[in-house]
Parts: C-alpha cells; structure tokens; sequence
C-alpha cells in the first residue's frame, strides 16, 4: 500500500510539474515580430572643415529605432537619428584663399530606414535552429538629413552604411554596439560658407560631407508570432 501510494505520489508531482515546465519551455522559445529601442554615443564629421581624423571634433549622438524582424538573419529598421557636428579649418594643413580659417557646430537629424543582416542566426533557445546570443551584422539604407546652421535648414538624400555586433541579454532585450558612416548628398551640412572652399562646385553625386555614429543601443522586442497556426507571419 505504501509503494503504491509512493507511486501515486511521484505521478501527481510530475503531473503537476509538467505544465509549468512546459510553460516555461514555451516562454523560452517564443518570438516576436518587432522591437523598439533607442541609443547614445559619439558623432564624428568628414568635410571640408576637417579631411582626415573622423572624431577630431566628438559630439553626441541619440537614436530612436523601430524594427520588423523578418527572420534571424535579416530584419528592417526604421531609424530617426540626432547628432551634434562641428569642425575647424585651423588643423587643416592646406592654406586657404586669403589665409582664412572656418569654423563651424551643427545639428544634424536624420530619417531613413535601412536593411540589417546578421553574420548568424540570432537568437536565443531553440537549440535545433543553431541560434546565436552574439551576431555581427551589416545595415545599409536610405535617409533624409536636415543640417541646422547659421540659422538656416538644409536638407538632403543620405546614405547609412554601418557594421556592428548584436547581444541577446534576454529573451527579448537585445543590446548593441554600430558604427556607421552616411553619405550626404549635398554639401551644407557644415555651412554654406564651406560648400565651395576651393572654387569646385558640388553636384548631387561629388561632395565632400560625411558624418559618423558610434552607437551604444537597447531595444525591447514585442508582438509574438503565431506558433499554432499554419501560416507564414
């Protein structure tokens, strides 16, 4: 009677340990469709006010960014960045016409979206899919940057290209550290009085201004995908 009712016993606590152990697996293995997060760090300028040290002259940069993700490699973000610039002719070595020296301090704010790929497939559980915690990644995309200066806006196509390497701190808390490089085109960004320094207009395609981030992120991933259902989200 007692090794029977040990049995019963053992039965019930598995029994009742089973569905919170399954439940637990289940939270371990869910995904989700988007995330939300936002970034600080340093911004960097390459112009005409500065040809060489891309952070001769740091300033801070913020971020706020939304993403799909479309699968564990790739994923599409939406990105709307602020960056402070600014830089001086004096370390130049050339000599400028007539001698004189340029300085200039900006605000740049940028709107764009980009793709990202990752080196692995990112994740965290579901061993048999080979997920990674850790994962380099790629991002190109496209953007609108408005440059504040002298009391005038300016605004032009951009293009971010950047490289970084993603953590998994939890199961949907994701950290993230990018340095990226955007192309403007256009050549106001750090003034107007630095678009033509050297008597050679700019065009849509030949200009001289760059600006870089090097960004620390957060981001926070909601919207579970469908894990019962036979479709594709």
């Amino acid at each position: 009677m007692r090794s029977l009712l040990r049995i019963l016993t053992g039965i019930i606590a598995i029994m009742t340990v089973m569905p919170c152990a399954l439940a637990q697996t289940q939270e371990s293995v869910e995904t989700y469709k988007f995330d939300i997060g936002g970034g600080i760090g340093m911004s960097g300028y390459l112009g005409d006010a500065n040809e060489s040290s891309l952070f001769a002259h740091p300033g801070v940069a913020l971020n706020g960014s939304f993403r799909y993700l479309i699968n564990t490699r790739w994923a599409i973000r939406g990105m709307l960045t602020a960056a402070s610039l600014s830089g001086s002719t004096a370390d130049m070595d050339n000599v400028l016409p007539e001698g004189r020296t340029y300085d200039f301090s900006s605000w740049v704010y940028d709107l764009g979206g980009r793709v990202e790929f990752n080196f692995f497939n990112y994740g965290i559980g579901e061993s048999y899919k080979h997920l990674s915690r850790i994962s380099p990644y790629l991002s190109l995309g496209l953007g609108l940057t408005m440059a504040a200066t002298e009391g005038k806006n300016y605004a032009a196509m951009s293009l971010p290209m950047g490289f970084g390497v993603k953590y998994k701190l939890r199961p949907r808390v994701n950290l993230s550290l990018e340095f990226c490089m955007t192309k403007v085109f256009g050549d106001h960004i750090d003034s107007s009085e630095l678009s033509d320094l050297y008597q050679i207009k700019s065009s849509f395609l030949k200009n001289t201004d760059w600006y870089s981030t090097l960004m620390l992120s957060i981001s926070y991933e909601f919207g579970k995908r469908c894990v019962t259902c036979h479709r594709i989200d």
